[in-house]
């Protein structure tokens, strides 16, 4: 029986045609950023994708407090709200597998991953990447390659029944887990060359090979990414660029592959034309997430020097000191990332390119200092000045007339800007409709 492909399916063929589009993945749970992304979405005429992670969300909560269900109501709720259709958001889930329970024995861990997996694709989660590669307690020191494809074609069997039950399309797959350390390296020195065509061939053949063993044929035609290092990073102050030279025989190897795209991990901080690079050279699917958050930070920082101005020392939000009390408090997030002396571990707690703080804003203290800061600023007037001083891209959109001043409203714009670079990236036919629209304004 002929299924309807859907909106990502799609998306996949028509890059394979030669369209120049592609798919950006927000992996962020803030309501700001998603505020922000539906916001880009809408302007660029795209598909908004929102991805949460197997730590982030899971049958338990997670750290945000959220299972599956409890999620995609979360997001749904927001984008109607802002009035975005529903046909055109994609839910996904990343390194769906063992990774929170890699401490147990492996029967246990996986059982933990099968409830995983079976809650995203009941809750409608469509893309789902599989990630088994994390070994666990009872596993030799390195995986074998076909251990990582079984187990993770048994997620595929489980989250196919799951979504056929709850009258959920079947799911899209991402298999592979080539991918930088989530939230960007210690040191950009410890970062990975660019997968070798080698590597991508053997992890797709092996896991073509355990998804049909498994009988699974239906699930393997609808995987539609593999997950590989194109040569992109970042650490807490650097950042490794894009270099098309050295990923040309990569993006030659999927070129070959019909119905096959990469998706890229950390692709934060890269420059706007290194991700129109990457999406013509088949790293079709791109991922976001402290950058973004990373821009949150930004704003936020500026509103408190510019509430510095404005609001007595005894009504401020002491936010930027609040934050640091609760990350003082609380270091499990940071730690072991942050190595030096304190006042180093102090500017990387702040600026830091891995944004650590980003797992901080909602601690009940620091939520309401946020709060406090927004409503100082939103029972005053901004002078143009402060923000021309503070905020100034925003301050130009104030002066066109195309920007409230109101403290969201511009930390939203900022966060914007960070994600816009993505829409223009893989949709580059709307990004000229709205480039040339902003110009006759």
């Amino acid at each position: 029986m002929n299924q309807t492909l859907s909106p990502v399916q799609q998306l996949v063929k028509a890059h394979r045609r030669g369209e120049a589009v592609g798919l950006y993945s927000v992996c962020c749970s803030h309501p700001m950023v998603l505020s922000a992304a539906i916001g880009v979405a809408q302007r660029y005429d795209t598909l908004l994708l929102i991805e949460a992670t197997s730590n982030q969300v899971d049958q338990f909560g997670g750290y945000t407090g959220m299972n599956p269900e409890q999620f995609r109501d979360y997001v749904h709720d927001m984008a109607r709200e802002r009035g975005f259709p529903r046909e055109r958001l994609v839910l996904g889930g990343d390194h769906l597998g063992p990774n929170a329970w890699q401490s147990r024995p492996a029967h246990e861990a996986m059982a933990h991953a099968e409830v995983l997996v079976a809650a995203y694709a009941a809750a409608g989660f469509h893309k789902i990447h599989l990630d088994c590669s994390m070994r666990c307690a009872d596993d030799p020191a390195t995986l074998d390659d076909e251990t990582v494809a079984a187990r993770s074609a048994r997620l595929a069997a489980i989250a196919d029944a799951a979504a056929g039950q709850a009258g959920h399309q079947p799911p899209v797959y991402v298999i592979g887990t080539e991918v930088p350390v989530p939230g960007g390296e210690s040191a950009l020195a410890d970062a990975g060359a660019p997968t070798s065509p080698q590597a991508a061939e053997r992890t797709l053949e092996v896991h073509c090979r355990a998804f049909l063993d498994a009988g699974l044929h239906a699930a393997w035609r609808r995987v539609i990414a593999m997950v590989v290092q194109p040569g992109v990073d970042f650490d807490h102050s650097h950042i490794q660029h894009y270099d098309a030279a050295q990923a040309e025989q990569l993006s030659a190897f999927v070129a070959g592959q019909p119905g096959l795209v990469f998706e890229a991990h950390s692709t934060d901080y890269q420059r706007e034309s290194s991700l129109h690079q990457m999406v013509r050279d088949h790293f079709a699917i791109l991922k976001v997430g402290p950058a973004a958050t990373f821009a949150l930070r930004e704003g936020l920082l500026a509103l408190c020097h510019i509430e510095d101005e404005l609001v007595p020392p005894a009504q401020a939000s002491r936010l930027m000191a609040v934050l640091d009390e609760v990350m003082l408090a609380k270091p499990e997030h940071w730690r072991k990332h942050y190595p030096g002396s304190s006042e180093e571990q102090r500017l990387m707690r702040r600026y830091g390119l891995s944004d650590r703080c980003r797992y901080y804003w909602n601690e009940a203290p620091v939520a309401a200092a946020v709060d406090q800061l927004c409503a100082n600023l939103d029972a005053v007037e901004i002078p143009l000045p402060l923000l021309s001083q503070h905020l100034h891209e925003q301050y130009l959109e104030v002066l066109q007339g195309q920007l409230a001043t109101g403290a969201r409203a511009l930390l939203e714009h900022k966060i914007g800007q960070v994600l816009a670079q993505y829409a223009r990236a893989c949709n580059r036919n709307a990004a000229v409709a709205v480039d040339h629209a902003a110009s006759i304004c």
